[in-house]
């Protein structure tokens, strides 16, 4: 998300720890012979959004802490002193030393109580955490950025990605032949190669910490189109790249495989960024497109090869066939420590061809959406008929979880509205229970605005997912592409519309013009 520091006021938590010790008894004890222990104390107290200020002491029952705005969610972590006593946080029973649930956070305040009932059943302590989180302020542009190196037709800014105060950017179409961290730039020699450029912010002050190229670059590869960012960890998808390798750090020094794709990791220690790894398909082939998609969360990497053709389906099936061209596939690769595998080979529960499943992903904790949006069944809604190929191009997502280390579909999702060529799952975004799905090319609700796009959100319930809301701007028109981008932040929506028309300047112009075609135009919901 490209927002303001003034955006990123804080959020401030005043951890009042008051009656630590209460209800009948206090202090001291084991469980040991038999004897059993009144203890209520807690050993260590631990928030997700921020850390205590204060070093947690058993006795000391009042701290403060300080997190960003967009911490829209915390857990806490309890541990008790005495292994036998329980404990809860808002009523619902925690095992001592792991997290809650998530607990979101209302902008104000918000009391979350953490008990711990002594081994005695009757005794027991109470935590009372007062979260206050603070209003966002406004918006205000922080910084334009630009290449190091630019040059006409590098379509810097293509891809973008965001964590903390660190910014990469693409430019899948940059030109120089250099490889690795840093090198020499200045050259024009290797058309369309591509670069990524990382910037850092410290304080109001953004800066180029570096210039990344592909360790193997080549002419085409489009390094850079797609990025995904996750801590100090970047993922780099160049779609076009060209070796027959496969799996982690094969042989890249071939190019017999036009436009089969990989995907580079790098990983930041201080202020030096290098190449983790080099990841390729596990059945890679011609015009695969592997890295048109990706998307990281910790330790787990996504990556979509949206012209993959094999005719299995699910998870884990046959991928040694090319039967039906431009299915489409997900590949999902996990860390441990430095090394990297893969762990899941995905399909749709209907792979057809052209439906370029893998087209857009969304990956948070242990849920994976992926947009296939050439996806042809006339289903609308959850879990409809998917077998029919009636509407080309209406497009479909599917939506993974994974338990342990398996994975498996939990949800197909189609629009309520589906229509042929709307192309529904052209953009994902995930944030918890919130699944936001772009459809580009939607033509209005009653189909009377052809390209005007459209944005739809989904919310889980257990297992569940429904269509809360279908969203549009206030003024929209045909052609604006609406929902060609999507991002989610907590209650936050934003939605990208390139082909808007107006010539507003700045935040919240006049929408109402349509004097300049393909301006382009970003939306906040919240």
């Amino acid at each position: 998300m490209r927002v303001a520091r003034e955006i990123l006021t804080g959020l401030l938590l005043m951890v009042m720890l008051a009656g630590c010790g209460g209800g009948g008894g206090s202090g001291g004890g084991s469980s040991s012979g038999g004897v059993t222990s009144c203890d209520v104390t807690l050993a260590d107290l631990v928030l997700s959004a921020g850390s205590l200020d204060q070093a947690f002491q058993s006795t000391q029952c009042v701290y403060t802490a300080t997190v960003g705005f967009l911490m829209t969610a915390t857990t806490v972590a309890p541990t008790t002193s005495d292994a036998a006593s329980t404990v809860t946080v808002n009523g619902v029973d925690v095992a001592s030393g792991n997290a809650s649930a998530a607990i979101p956070l209302a902008v104000g305040k918000n009391t979350l109580t953490v008990i711990v009932t002594a081994d005695d059943g009757v005794t027991t302590g109470t935590y009372t955490v007062t979260v206050t989180r603070e209003s966002a302020g406004e918006f205000a542009q922080q910084a334009y950025i630009k290449a190091s190196n630019t040059g006409s037709g590098d379509q810097f800014g293509n891809s973008i990605a965001l964590s903390g105060d660190t910014l990469a950017v693409g430019a899948y179409r940059e030109d120089s032949k250099a490889t690795g961290i840093d090198g020499d730039e200045n050259d024009n020699s290797l058309a369309d190669a591509g670069a990524v450029y990382v910037f850092i912010r410290d304080g109001t002050v953004w800066s180029q910490q570096a210039y990344i190229k592909a360790s193997n670059t080549g002419s085409g590869d489009r390094f850079g189109y797609s990025l995904a960012l996750s801590g100090d960890t970047l993922a780099v998808g160049a779609y076009r790249e060209q070796s027959k390798a496969t799996g982690i750090d094969g042989d890249e020094s071939d190019n017999s495989l036009t436009d089969a794709g990989a995907v580079y990791v790098f990983t930041r220690s201080g202020t030096k960024w290098t190449q983790q790894a080099y990841l390729k398909a596990s059945n890679p082939d011609s015009d695969d497109s592997f890295g048109y998609s990706v998307a990281l969360y910790g330790d787990t990497l996504a990556a979509g090869a949206d012209r993959e053709a094999s005719n299995a389906t699910g998870i884990g099936g046959d991928q040694n066939n090319n039967a039906l061209a431009n299915a489409g596939a997900a590949y999902v690769f996990t860390r441990s420590g430095a090394a990297w595998s893969q762990q899941a080979y995905i399909k749709a529960s209907n792979t057809g061809s052209n439906d370029v499943f893998g087209w857009s992903l969304a990956l948070f904790e242990e849920t994976l959406a992926v947009g296939a949006a050439g996806e042809a069944s006339s289903a609308s809604g959850i879990n409809g008929n998917q077998n029919d190929d009636s509407a080309p191009y209406t497009g479909a997502v599917y939506v993974f979880t994974r338990s342990g280390i398996a994975w498996s579909q939990q949800a197909y999702i189609k629009a309520s509205n589906s229509g042929s060529n709307d192309f529904f799952g052209w953009s994902l975004a995930l944030t918890g229970d919130v699944l936001a799905v772009g459809a580009s090319r939607e033509d209005g609700s009653n189909n009377s605005l052809a390209d005007s796009g459209a944005v739809y959100l989904f919310i889980r319930n257990g297992t569940l997912w429904s269509q809360q809301d279908y969203v549009i701007p206030a003024v929209i028109d045909s052609g604006y592409l609406f929902g060609y981008s999507v991002a989610l932040s907590g209650d936050t929506l934003a939605a990208g519309a390139p082909g808007e028309k107006s010539n507003a300047t700045g935040i919240d112009g006049d929408a109402s013009d349509n004097s300049l075609n393909g301006a382009g135009a970003a939306y906040v919901f919240q």
